[in-house]
């Protein structure tokens, strides 16, 4: 594995040293570790009370959401994306999209509000902000979306990403920007934490979920038709002989941005579905309690009835007890007029029927 520092004199980029290049990114690095040793401490307080978190739920954390963030900051994407503006674009799409749905299908607000005491002041908070209007507002599907298509184009037809690859500090900022827009509105779509309006069922999320896909291939389609090069003049002055040119650097970056996007909706689909199929079995499950205790006290109540005999292991009924009257067979269910007492019944009778 090669460790890189600086972009200056890059060998040409190629399959094998976008995958052993890598650089450590100290910011990306500390947010990793906070978020995963959350979701650790979270995970460790269930168990240590009985309880047992999905293991496909850590799985996609760690592996899908962590470690997306991993492969954009401090992998060959992020030692090239100063040297070409495909990287980059896939760097960005990466923290944009895939990165938010592995965090997602971690579930790590559900598990918060298991994991948290109701009695502790950081649960109070956490279901405060959750129920607040700011992060209603934020995740209101329509909102959500208009805020990651933005958040893409300020980035890319804005001096914001030509300013973000000379300074650092805001490169970083734009990493987090991408990634918390992206959240707003992947987390909610799967989340158990009643996030969203009464409205939006599963069946609703999933229309959203494929209207955002539509709205996730804008960013690429514009990129890559787009005559005005994004950060020319930065990506001119990086140009060596075996770079593709500016021109073709940049549609190879919104093809790749359209690609990406496109085949993350698949699975992200999925998922929601998945989430409606697991939400209508803990209804049926719910469903299926209450009416076996309500059969247990209906039966209670029948045993308990006075003169009732009391019965012996086999069935029959113990010796010496009285012996009960035989239930009451239901009446069959007889014609409206033969029990209507009032004057249109008894008439009714009176004609036979008719």
């Amino acid at each position: 594995m090669t460790v890189t520092t600086l972009s200056a004199g890059l060998p040409r980029a190629t399959a094998g040293r976008l995958a052993d290049s890598w650089q450590l990114d100290p910011y990306a690095l500390v947010l990793v570790l906070v978020l995963g040793g959350l979701y650790a401490w979270g995970v460790v307080r269930l168990a240590r009370r009985g309880e047992r978190w999905p293991l496909a739920r850590i799985a996609a954390f760690a592996g899908i959401g962590l470690g997306a963030i991993v492969v954009a900051t401090m992998s060959g994407l992020a030692v090239y994306d100063r040297e070409l503006f495909w990287t980059a674009a896939v760097q960005n799409i990466v923290l944009d999209l895939i990165a938010p749905l592995g965090l997602a299908l971690g579930d790590p607000l559900a598990l918060a509000l298991r994991a948290l005491p109701d009695q502790r002041p950081a649960a109070r908070w956490l279901r405060a902000a959750l129920s607040g209007r700011v992060l209603r507002l934020l995740t209101f599907p329509l909102v959500s979306t208009v805020l990651v298509l933005s958040s893409e184009l300020a980035i890319y037809f804005t001096p914001y990403f030509p300013t973000a690859l000379r300074h650092g500090p805001l490169h970083e900022i734009m990493y987090l920007q991408l990634l918390v827009t992206g959240s707003l509105f992947v987390l909610p779509m799967l989340t158990r934490a009643e996030l969203l309006p009464a409205w939006c069922s599963h069946p609703v999320r999933a229309l959203l979920v494929l209207l955002d896909g539509l709205v996730d291939a804008v960013p690429g389609i514009v990129v890559m038709t787009s005559g005005t090069l994004i950060a020319g003049g930065w990506y001119a002055s990086q140009h060596r002989p075996w770079d593709p040119s500016p021109q073709q650097d940049q549609m190879i970056g919104g093809g790749l941005m359209l690609t990406i996007a496109e085949l993350v909706g698949l699975p992200f689909l999925i998922a929601v579905f998945a989430e409606w199929v697991r939400s209508e079995r803990g209804r049926t499950a719910a469903l299926d309690a209450r009416l076996d205790r309500e059969l247990t006290v209906v039966g209670g109540a029948a045993a308990a009835e006075p003169g009732a005999r009391p019965e012996r292991s086999d069935g029959e009924q113990a010796p010496g007890a009285p012996r009960a009257s035989a239930a009451p067979q239901p009446e069959l269910t007889r014609p409206w007029w033969e029990t209507d007492q009032g004057t249109v019944g008894e008439r009714f009778r009176q004609g036979g029927g008719r």
